[in-house]
């Protein structure tokens, strides 16, 4: 939940501040430590009060030099305007050790850093090497103590390192949770894909089965209204068949059988007054494969329904060398109005169960035959390649909507 510090999240009895803020903020933190202690430095070796304002000016603008070079789009800045800092850091960190001396020398260190983060590595690293090396050179001209001279040096080298790598490690908390966040977009995007691939096959299908009925209907109420009264009731059923499905769809998986929809193909079918030869000797599949199969068998008779005048159909399903081989064969392809064989990147049909296909090994090819015969062609491996578990003839888990 929200809490009332913005930004931050409850977890527990603590507060979660969101990762690339919190790394920013110790990044700060740190930067502004320094300028603290140079300041002390600074003061403790400046007497009078001009030159302390002085020096304590040029510390300000350093260090809010500094910080624009730490943050986020300094890395994107032009060559002109990456020169243009350095130059002036170098100017403020060198000149006033002139007047002052080696205590103005703790001013090397951000330098050191901006160097690392502003120019190329080969470039980089020889300057601040350089740097380290002039605060020692100047160390040893002023004869400053040995002891002194190590601790500006290392120091300098120390301050630089912290600052290069604080503010990288921020710029790569960003980068991670930008990650994150694209990924997750990435997640929804696939699972509204998923989704409507779902409610068209299964509503596709469906509605397709309620228009030729309502037809038949139709015809039959001043003829036959028994018939009538029967074929409604056949209406009622695949109507609440597609609520459910829909139902099932918003709950993230739906299982389906080859042989069960075979079946109720064949009933819809011969509604029609077509004649149907089934045949399904494939035996029990592992539930995706069954599925995605039972999906690719309602889509391909969806496509005979609407761009067919057909007058019979053929199924055969059966397995051959760890293959499953569904197989669609109808008559009254009219050119104009046969399915499309592209690929899958219309979004819908036959693009839709190339995808599913694909995704468990797979592959879908559909012609139209010289004769006026669609020709549907779906073929799965019998253990799917996205399912790893052994199959215990459980559905695979469901995913998230």
């Amino acid at each position: 939940m929200r809490s009332p510090v913005t930004g931050a999240r409850r977890q527990g009895d603590r507060f979660e501040v969101p990762a690339p803020r919190l790394a920013q903020g110790i990044s700060i933190t740190v930067i502004s430590g320094f300028g603290v202690i140079t300041m002390l430095n600074v003061r403790n070796a400046v007497s009078g009060a001009a030159l302390l304002g002085t020096c304590l000016g040029a510390v300000l603008i350093l260090y809010a030099i500094q910080f624009m070079v730490t943050s986020s789009g300094a890395r994107r800045w032009s060559a002109r305007r990456r020169a243009l800092a350095l130059v002036t850091q170098a100017l403020l960190t060198f000149v006033p050790m002139v007047w002052i001396g080696v205590a103005w020398g703790s001013m090397a260190g951000p330098l050191g850093g901006s160097i690392l983060l502003l120019l190329p590595a080969r470039l980089a690293w020889p300057l601040y090497g350089a740097v380290t090396l002039t605060i020692l050179g100047w160390c040893q001209s002023e004869h400053v103590p040995a002891l002194e001279t190590g601790y500006f040096t290392i120091s300098t080298a120390l301050t630089g390192l912290v600052i290069y790598g604080l503010t990288r490690l921020t710029d790569l908390v960003r980068e991670v949770h930008a990650t994150r966040a694209e990924m997750a977009r990435m997640a929804v995007t696939q699972e509204r894909l998923r989704f409507a691939r779902d409610l068209h096959d299964l509503l596709g299908y469906s509605l397709s089965t309620i228009t030729l009925k309502s037809e038949l209907i139709h015809r039959l109420v001043p003829a036959n209204p028994d018939r009538a009264r029967e074929e409604v009731a056949s209406v009622l059923g695949v109507s609440r068949q597609a609520l459910a499905d829909v139902r099932l769809v918003a709950s993230g998986y739906r299982e389906m059988s080859l042989e069960s929809e075979a079946a109720a193909v064949a009933e819809v079918m011969a509604a029609a007054d077509v004649q149907v030869e089934a045949d399904i000797t494939c035996g029990r599949l592992h539930p995706l494969v069954d599925t995605v199969l039972a999906t690719a068998l309602r889509e391909g008779v969806t496509n005979i329904l609407r761009h067919s005048k057909v007058q019979s159909c053929a199924i055969a399903a059966s397995v051959k060398a760890e293959t499953v081989r569904l197989t669609l064969v109808n008559d009254g392809v009219v050119p104009q109005e046969a399915p499309r064989t592209g690929g899958g990147g219309s979004g819908s049909g036959l693009g839709n169960l190339r995808t599913r296909l694909t995704e468990i090994g797979g592959r879908l090819t559909a012609e139209t035959t010289r004769d006026g015969r669609f020709r549907l062609v779906a073929e799965a491996p019998v253990k799917p390649v996205t399912v790893d578990a052994p199959d215990t003839g459980e559905p695979p888990c469901p995913s998230a909507v």
